[in-house]
């Protein structure tokens, strides 16, 4: 027991000191201790790389500087303000987690991973970093980076892909934090786990030379640190082919917009009319459009679990011909700012783009 505190207490004070010279410290979103600011990068960070993040990070903060103003925003803003980063149940989750610690919490974080948890979207390792990093509270995270980082030190070999078996190494986590109370420590030694999962201990071609916890590194001892952590299940991909009705006003200006409904595919995005086939399609439309439809190229987008071969279908309309069809005609000026699909926003762009 003595010296496995000994091993954790040289892992934690090596990290913290590595982290204060070699980690990173210039993002926007470190250097605070405000938890709005922490927690909206948190959630926009969760499977989508920094240099994607920061854009939207500054705009969401421009127009939602509080969380008060978060929680008091249309939703359909929030979700425009959204728009690109995909996985659009984290914008819904964020936009009612804001509303709820207004209304239970007077717009105040807690200050307890516990009660953090209980927050819209917020699980344990968001609630843990928040925690962490604004109120030095004494928990662990458990991100990508983390379980990479602690799975090659610790030769941790349990399949991941088991509930159990990351329970197992989170408490082993637990272990290693920085003693109750020293809140700096805690704070950079959580931060310190990110940054050398991120720049160090990569997981093709981990940098063992430049390691600061490389003396201490079980999996680096074993001679094949690469091959942690381990984690069997694999994701099935599947496909799907839809076929998408670009209407068009007649004088082009305006475009014809569904809300999507609140499940499924872009769920609560407002998004051009999707149909399973093209002869849905074709029997939605009126009679009078049916001949001048013009199918246009179809394209891939790729998604996480499955890949959507879109068909893009565009006509021509009027308000009359339109009023058997759920929706309604966003003008170009107006639809650049509400939430939609990713390939959705490329084609209006695209087609509003090209030369008359």
């Amino acid at each position: 027991m003595r010296r496995a505190r000994q091993r954790a207490d040289a892992f934690w004070a090596r990290l913290v000191i590595w982290q204060e010279v070699h980690g990173r410290s210039s993002l926007p979103w470190q250097n605070t201790r405000d938890p709005y600011r922490v927690w909206l990068s948190e959630i926009m960070l969760q499977q989508t790389q920094v240099s994607t993040v920061l854009g939207y990070y500054e705009r969401f903060l421009a127009r939602c500087p509080t969380v008060a103003e978060l929680a008091g925003a249309p939703e359909d803003e929030v979700m425009g303000l959204w728009s690109g980063l995909g996985y659009y149940s984290r914008a819904r989750n964020l936009h009612r987690c804001a509303q709820e610690v207004v209304a239970r919490f007077g717009g105040k974080f807690p200050h307890s991973a516990e009660l953090l948890q209980t927050l819209p979207g917020i699980g344990r390792s968001t609630a843990a970093a928040i925690a962490a990093f604004c109120f030095g509270e004494r928990v662990s995270i458990m991100d990508g980076n983390v379980k990479r980082v602690l799975s090659r030190l610790l030769a941790f070999d349990a399949d991941l892909a088991s509930g159990a078996n990351e329970k197992l190494l989170w408490k082993a986590a637990d272990e290693l934090l920085p003693p109750e109370g020293d809140t700096e420590a805690i704070s950079r030694y959580t931060q310190g786990l990110m940054d050398l999962g991120a720049t160090v201990c990569l997981p093709r071609q981990p940098q063992c030379l430049i390691c600061p916890v490389e003396a201490l590194c079980e999996g680096r001892r074993q001679g094949d640190p690469a091959r942690l952590p381990v984690k069997t299940r694999k994701l099935k991909r599947s496909s799907q082919s839809l076929w998408l009705l670009l209407a068009r006003s007649g004088n082009g200006d305006a475009v014809w917009l569904q809300k999507r409904p609140a499940t499924g595919i872009w769920a609560g995005l407002h998004a051009l009319p999707v149909f399973d086939s093209a002869d849905a399609l074709e029997s939605a439309l009126p009679a009078a459009v049916r001949p001048a439809a013009r199918h246009l190229p179809p394209f891939l987008h790729v998604l996480t679990h499955k890949d959507l071969h879109l068909h893009p279908v565009e006509v021509d309309a009027d308000s009359s011909e339109m009023c058997g069809l759920a929706g309604r005609w966003v003008a170009a000026q107006d639809w650049p700012a509400l939430g939609l699909p990713a390939p959705v926003r490329r084609l209006l762009e695209a087609r509003a783009a090209r030369p008359d």
